[in-house]
């Protein structure tokens, strides 16, 4: 979306909910309700289109009758463009040689795309293996395998060939492909330079974050066992990840290059690829994750914690009486003389610790009482960055098995409320830094849901004292 409309596109972009799509930075962009599954509804959304990126994927409905929901969604929308006009549908799908021991997954992949086809669309069609970057199931099981487990017993899935592809190299595709009269009816196989396993792919990750890793091939293992395992040791639902690693039993190989001579397209090495983006999940910049399709807006008072590029997020929201300036005052008087409001006693015990292992500690205290700038230091916190009446970043420098952060946010509503947000996130550095988080997860209980109420009585209080 940002690509094609930085290119001067008018787009317009169909979701089952638009409210889903509330908040996205996507300026001209016009959001209609539309179901691929209900054909009435596809004809008004489609009216005036050139050209349609179809990225449906029925995934989510289960192991069980995924498959013919792809093929009917896919009928009902390449149907639907035809009437409406469309002059191509962009399709991305899977990439692997039809063969009877193709997966399910890649096997659907296909299936879709001949289902389009079959209804008189004009389709463009991209096969891709593992996209390396945020969104890409298949990355993000990689990620969290490599990062958790140590030692990993596998099974033959882990010596089976693949070609992954960078996710701006397939983003350059699906645009390069608009309008281009030589991509129309036509299939591309499209990859990186790369040819590796799937356990150099882990092995590589590892490398790049200083991770020591050893794979234990066990050909025993069948793909529902191996499935168990990714459902216990990732945020990866059991369901996703039977699917996924039944397709990585299947080589996934580019056998015609006919792609790179049509699009001229210089593709990015498997560890480069990996290297940016880890990059912009370091600086903020991830656009979507696969987990997106499934928000969940907190309830007030509410806790939620969801892991995604490899973070844990464990954020608590509160509805306050009280005006977001009052709410942003007293969360960036945090730290220093006042202390962290709730359980004192704890964060002294935490900085304590954190000087016997030669950490900064608790005695850096805050420059000023009131005023906090970048750069400043906050106790054993740094601050990252602060926008005025509406958020601070605090960047932990205490000793720990990974990186952590703790950010808070205040959002004006109406009749003087405002909606506060508190979010720990922690990065943690292999199967450690799980276990040193999750074994801090009671006490993060009662130290940051104490906190984010005492936040909020002590805006209520400024507020009134200033009515007063």
């Amino acid at each position: 979306m940002p690509r094609l409309l930085a290119d001067g596109h008018f787009v317009r972009c169909m979701a089952r909910d638009p409210a889903r799509l509330t908040g996205r930075p996507w300026p001209g962009a016009e959001i209609v309700a539309g179901d691929a599954l209900d054909p009435a509804s596809l004809d008004a959304a489609l009216a005036g289109i050139d050209a349609a990126y179809y990225l449906i994927h029925s995934l989510a409905a289960g192991e069980l009758g995924f498959e013919e929901r792809d093929r009917t969604a896919a009928r009902c929308f390449g149907a639907a463009a035809v009437r409406a006009g469309v002059k191509q549908v962009i399709y991305l799908g899977g990439l692997g040689e039809t063969k009877p021991e193709l997966s399910r997954h890649l096997s659907s992949r296909h299936e879709t795309g001949e289902a389009l086809r079959e209804t008189g669309a004009s389709v463009t069609e991209f096969r891709a293996a593992v996209i390396v970057g945020s969104g890409s199931l298949s990355f993000e099981m990689i990620r969290y395998l490599t990062e958790r487990v140590p030692i990993m017993v596998t099974p033959r899935w882990v010596s089976t060939r693949c070609q992954p592809i960078a996710i701006r190299d397939v983003l350059a595709y699906l645009i390069a492909a608009l309008g281009k009269a030589e991509a129309l009816g036509r299939v591309f196989e499209i990859g990186g330079p790369d040819v590796i396993t799937y356990g150099d792919m882990m092995l590589g990750y590892a490398g790049i974050r200083g991770l020591k890793r050893w794979l234990v091939p066990v050909p025993v293992l069948t793909p529902r066992l191996s499935s168990y395992w990714v459902d216990l040791v990732t945020p990866i639902p059991k369901a996703y990840a039977r699917t996924l690693v039944e397709g990585l039993r299947s080589e996934v190989v580019v056998t015609d290059d006919s792609s790179s001579r049509v699009f001229g397209i210089t593709a990015t090495p498997y560890l480069q690829a990996v290297r940016l983006a880890l990059d912009r999940v370091e600086r903020g910049e991830v656009e979507t994750n696969w987990a997106g399709s499934f928000p969940a807006s907190p309830r007030d008072g509410s806790v939620s914690l969801e892991e995604r590029e490899g973070r844990v997020f464990e954020r608590r929201t509160l509805r306050v009486p009280a005006e977001a300036a009052q709410v942003f005052a007293v969360f960036t008087g945090i730290g220093g003389k006042r202390g962290w409001f709730h359980a004192d006693l704890l964060w002294r015990l935490r900085g304590a610790l954190d000087r016997l292992v030669g950490g900064v500690g608790m005695r850096r205290g805050r420059r000023h009482p009131d005023e906090l700038r970048p750069g400043d230091a906050l106790d054993f916190w740094r601050v990252e960055s602060i926008e005025p009446a509406r958020s601070l970043r605090l960047r932990a420098e205490m000793k720990v098995p990974g990186r952590a952060w703790l950010v808070f946010e205040v959002i004006p509503e109406s009749d003087g409320f405002s909606q506060l947000m508190q979010t720990a996130v922690f990065e943690p550095l292999g199967l450690w830094g799980v276990m040193y988080w999750y074994a801090l997860y009671p006490v993060h209980q009662i130290v940051f849901s104490g906190m984010i109420a005492a936040i909020a009585l002590r805006a209520v209080e400024r507020s009134r004292s200033r009515a007063a």
